[in-house]
């Protein structure tokens, strides 16, 4: 019996709902990571981008546990000396709210061309409203 790799013909996407409220936002993006991959497809396969896509709503209101709230820091830099600007996740999260799941996930991809590929998949809204209706999205309960 042959092996059978998944080549770019035979990958089928589909469109995934998340619900952020009250999620705890590692988990949420460790499987949010895994469906973009493609993982959960019985013909996963590492050099192929065989994910789906995944729209995720209520960004705003993703919970995490402890207190990193208050510890957890987000960190840029200018590229000027001096230029590192640290953000806390309260302030992340009432700035960009989209921006905290983004992250998150990101971390949890390759960081290669296929990786920045599959995070094109991502799409991240701070309320309840999306303009992804059209595509049907089957809602996911992490």
């Amino acid at each position: 019996m042959k092996t059978k790799f998944a080549n770019l013909d035979s990958v089928s996407r589909n469109w995934h709902l998340v619900d952020a409220t009250d999620l705890v936002l590692g988990r949420m993006a460790s499987k949010i990571a895994s469906i973009l991959r493609g993982k959960h497809k019985p013909m996963f396969s590492p050099h192929v981008d065989t994910g789906d896509f995944v729209v995720v709503i209520n960004a705003s209101k993703v919970a995490v546990s402890g207190d990193k709230k208050e510890e957890k820091i987000y960190y840029r830099h200018s590229g000027y000396i001096g230029g590192t600007t640290a953000t806390s996740f309260q302030e992340q999260q009432e700035r960009f709210p989209s921006r905290v799941i983004e992250l998150a996930v990101k971390g949890m991809l390759p960081k290669t061309r296929l990786g920045r590929k599959m995070f094109h998949k991502l799409k991240v809204y701070a309320d309840g409203s999306h303009p992804h209706t059209a595509q049907n999205p089957v809602t996911l309960s992490l």
